[in-house]
């Protein structure tokens, strides 16, 4: 599959491992539009290439990601004054353009882990929440800024912070604004570890590499995709339901034949299945017409 190129991020793949580079450095990669969009299609990439297997997102320099770029300046946030002016073909009329990124990482079939290098406030902070395991070094720092800047918050992150933290410290970081240090965000349950700096991408990438190798590609996505969504549930008794469809349709699998024979022969498995075309026919095993996101042209 030919290696997607883009202007604001930098997409990588080595050994199965997929590392997405925010990469605006002058501006602590702020996000702009253009980046989320270019965002978007990398994961249209990485989703449709069965080399990739797992995903690390970094950013570029000294910072993960400032936020909304506010170079527009007062009305940076104003989406009706910039509604027919510079919105694009793939924006949503009255969508939060920070929640389509997140629906489409929340999306995604393929592992996602954040390597967070430095500064991640706003945006920069709410995209992590639906990426699976977030790492940080010890010079990041995080900020849930959003009624500091007179608006609230975006990507979707009064659905996942509260999960990912718990309602109590979600208000709180939120009401504040303050920017909260790594050891305060390890504490909190939002990164599950803090390392020194020259360790954060080796950590991360060595986290998306034994994934990447030693889990089946679709047991992966079908187990992603579960526990996501059994967060909305209201009984265990969905779980149960996805969790025997999926152990029928898996458990009859050549991926669940080889899983057993090397554990047997005491080798490494060789899983053969690929997301792309061996997910199972029960999936997805939802509806959300209402919420699905427009393709792009």
């Amino acid at each position: 599959m030919t290696t997607p190129s883009f202007d604001t991020v930098r997409y990588e793949v080595a050994d199965h491992v997929l590392t997405l580079t925010l990469n605006r450095p002058d501006r602590l990669n702020a996000l702009t539009r253009a980046m989320r969009r270019e965002l978007c299609a990398a994961l249209d990439a990485a989703d449709a290439d069965d080399a990739v297997r797992a995903i690390v997102v970094t950013g570029e320099g000294r910072g993960f990601c400032a936020g909304f770029d506010l170079a527009a300046g007062p009305e940076a946030f104003d989406v009706r004054r910039r509604a027919g002016s510079d919105a694009t073909d793939d924006e949503v009329p009255g969508r939060d353009g920070g929640g389509l990124l997140s629906l489409r990482l929340f999306a995604c079939t393929k592992p996602l882990i954040a390597a967070v290098n430095g500064p991640a406030v706003g945006i920069g902070v709410s995209m992590q929440l639906p990426m699976d395991i977030r790492i940080a070094s010890t010079e990041a720092r995080f900020g849930f800024v959003f009624n500091r800047r007179g608006v609230m918050p975006d990507a979707c992150a009064t659905w996942f912070l509260p999960r990912v933290v718990g309602i109590s410290r979600a208000l709180e970081w939120s009401y504040t604004g303050r920017i909260l240090p790594a050891e305060e965000a390890l504490a909190g349950g939002l990164v599950s570890r803090v390392v020194p700096p020259a360790a954060l991408l080796p950590t991360a990438r060595g986290i998306a590499h034994e994934i990447a190798t030693q889990a089946a590609p679709v047991s992966v996505a079908l187990t992603r995709q579960a526990m996501w969504r059994m967060l909305g549930a209201d009984h265990p008794m969905q779980a149960n339901i996805v969790e025997s469809q999926g152990i029928a349709a898996r458990g009859a699998s050549a991926d669940a034949r080889e899983g057993v024979s090397a554990f047997l022969e005491k080798r490494p498995a060789r899983f053969g299945n690929r997301v792309s075309a061996d997910m199972p026919d029960f999936y997805p095993w939802w509806s959300e017409p209402a919420y699905r996101i427009p393709p792009r042209p």
